[in-house]
């Protein structure tokens, strides 16, 4: 499904300021697998994530979705084959427009917009049924501005928008690292819902080693723009954070300061 293939990513070259952000790395993600990915600050995560959507372009190596290869292909024209999740939840919606407008817009993202476009009766039908399953009063506020609602009620309908459309790829860039303990739980629960039910593959960046270990098939540990573990299946079940600790001190050959992953 998704096919990364020796990708580098320099900032600033040749300067003062040069960042080796993406050093060579290689990832082969199944129909249906759900990735976490963790590391320190400046591990390369987010922009593993950029370059996979389209935000940034790598300047060697080539990205494959679904057989298709995106590697030239600019950001909006790989957006039918992709759904984010930011970590802010103030992107990924339209602040102006109403519930039911921002939904009618993602379901019909990677068309291009004719006659037949404007909102019908029973797409309101559907979006109630959806907004129902996140289990907060949402559905009866579909002409509400989505700019009135709380950070966790936009959070969940920011991922609600992203996967309407069941795209080949779910991007997940810390998208619970704004919230509160307690919201940050409900859309991770529902972010596992949705997944599990439209057998999304899905790429979940996290500072949270402990969310990291119980979501999801797979983990892989980032650091200095490389993947350093990858761990899946039943071993990635029984593993604790020491364990993941100590791979990475073997793999990097160095002590990881665990208080850099904002563990909790």
């Amino acid at each position: 499904m998704l096919e990364v293939k020796d990708i580098y990513k320099t900032f600033f070259p040749g300067t003062i300021n040069e960042k080796k952000a993406l050093t060579g790395l290689s990832l082969h993600l199944k129909p249906g697998d759900f990735v976490t990915v963790i590391g320190g600050n400046g591990a390369g995560k987010s922009t593993l994530l950029n370059s996979i959507s389209g935000v940034l372009r790598v300047d060697k190596g080539q990205i494959i979705i679904d057989g298709t290869d995106v590697t030239k292909m600019p950001e909006h024209q790989r957006a039918k084959y992709i759904g984010r999740v930011f970590q802010d939840p103030m992107m990924g919606t339209a602040a102006g427009m109403m519930i039911e407008e921002n939904l009618a817009i993602a379901s019909r993202r990677g068309q291009t917009p004719g006659l037949r476009w404007s909102q019908r009766e029973e797409d309101d039908a559907r979006f109630i049924k959806l907004l129902k399953e996140l289990d907060l009063g949402l559905e009866d506020r579909l002409t509400a501005r989505v700019g009135l609602l709380s950070g966790g009620q936009r959070q969940a309908l920011t991922l609600l928008m992203a996967s309407l459309k069941t795209p080949k790829l779910l991007l997940l860039d810390e998208h619970t690292a704004a919230l509160d303990p307690k919201t940050a739980e409900k859309v991770l629960d529902l972010t596992q819902k949705i997944v599990s039910r439209d057998h999304l593959t899905t790429l979940m960046i996290t500072h949270n080693m402990r969310d990291a270990l119980r979501f999801g098939n797979r983990l892989i540990m980032m650091h200095e723009g490389r993947i350093l573990v990858d761990v899946e299946g039943e071993k990635k079940k029984t593993l604790k954070i020491p364990d993941l600790l100590q791979m990475f001190e073997q793999a990097a050959g160095n002590e990881l300061d665990s208080d850099s992953l904002l563990l909790s």
